[in-house]
């Protein structure tokens, strides 16, 4: 396969090694029970790469699992994109208290092969988030949408060697955000629609991968957005847009966004595919390729 003008033989290997892991985790989904919470399907939404509940790219205001206020649900994920020089993979799971509080956990691994061969960069991403305000399915006649507040604590497992030397300032930091999510019924042709609205205070560099702050800056707040149409009860079609703070005076960063169609078969379980866009990476330039990810929740 040629990737800007050279022949590689990783990208075989890499879809080997998915289509393992997709084999091993449709095992596992065979073994649960075909049982869930009792709120509405898509109300769990699916999960984000940082492990909180939302899109693939962009945190909701949505609480994790499909438990209702009197109940305890959850979800666990498994995540992998592949662009033309890079592969993350993230998996996680996390807990929706009471549909009030959420608690989570990802791990992520991203292997930056092709900018330093061998090597692979990986964090921990430990999050909580708490509803304030609204709903976003049973307020439909109130403007108001559901609000959320969380934080994600962010924790780069190899800082003392890449991050370190393009110029991170540290190794481990906290995003704080404020979401707002709302389902607008038969809002467009006759068709459900879910819109969102994050504002996020970070100063991650590649979400964190490469450590956090730098020459370029301290704490700024960045908006992030999510759009879906329902098409049918188990297809949603959609967008999301985020935007990365630029810390590193290395690396040129880019805004990230994907174009999304995530499928639930099952209350308990959906399968998203996406387009994705990243940018520039690690002086990559046009980093775009496949994302995949399944969510099974209770």
């Amino acid at each position: 396969m040629q990737v800007n003008g050279r022949t590689t033989a990783r990208e075989p290997v890499r879809l080997g090694r998915a289509l393992r892991r997709w084999w091993v985790l449709g095992a596992l989904l065979l073994a649960l029970p075909a049982s869930a919470g009792d709120r509405l399907e898509w109300t769990g939404a699916v999960t984000q790469i940082e492990g909180s509940a939302g899109g693939g790219l962009v945190p909701w205001a949505l609480i994790a699992g499909l438990g209702t206020d009197q109940e305890i649900g959850g979800s666990a994920f498994a995540t992998d994109v592949s662009t033309g020089d890079f592969n993350l993979r993230a998996a996680g799971a996390n807990v929706g208290i009471d549909d009030r509080v959420e608690v989570s956990f990802a791990r992520q691994r991203f292997d930056a092969g092709s900018v330093v061969p061998g090597v692979t960069l990986g964090q921990d991403v430990f999050g909580v988030k708490v509803r304030v305000a609204g709903d976003a399915v049973f307020d439909a006649d109130r403007y108001l949408p559901q609000i959320s507040v969380g934080a994600q604590y962010k924790r780069t497992l190899d800082f003392g060697f890449v991050p370190r030397a393009v110029g991170a300032a540290r190794g481990e930091d906290v995003d704080f955000y404020v979401a707002a999510t709302k389902l607008y019924f038969a809002a467009l042709a006759g068709r459900d629609v879910v819109l969102d609205l994050t504002l996020r205070r970070t100063r991650a560099d590649q979400f964190g991968l490469l450590g956090f702050g730098g020459p370029g800056g301290g704490y700024q707040w960045d908006p992030e957005a999510s759009a879906g149409v329902l098409l049918t009860d188990h297809v949603l079609l959609g967008g999301e847009f985020r935007r990365k703070p630029a810390d590193l005076a290395a690396f040129r960063e880019d805004s990230a966004g994907d174009l999304f169609l995530a499928w639930t078969p099952w209350k308990n379980l959906s399968l998203t595919a996406a387009w994705v866009d990243l940018g520039h990476i690690a002086g990559k330039p046009v980093q775009r390729g496949a994302y995949l990810s399944l969510w099974m929740g209770i």
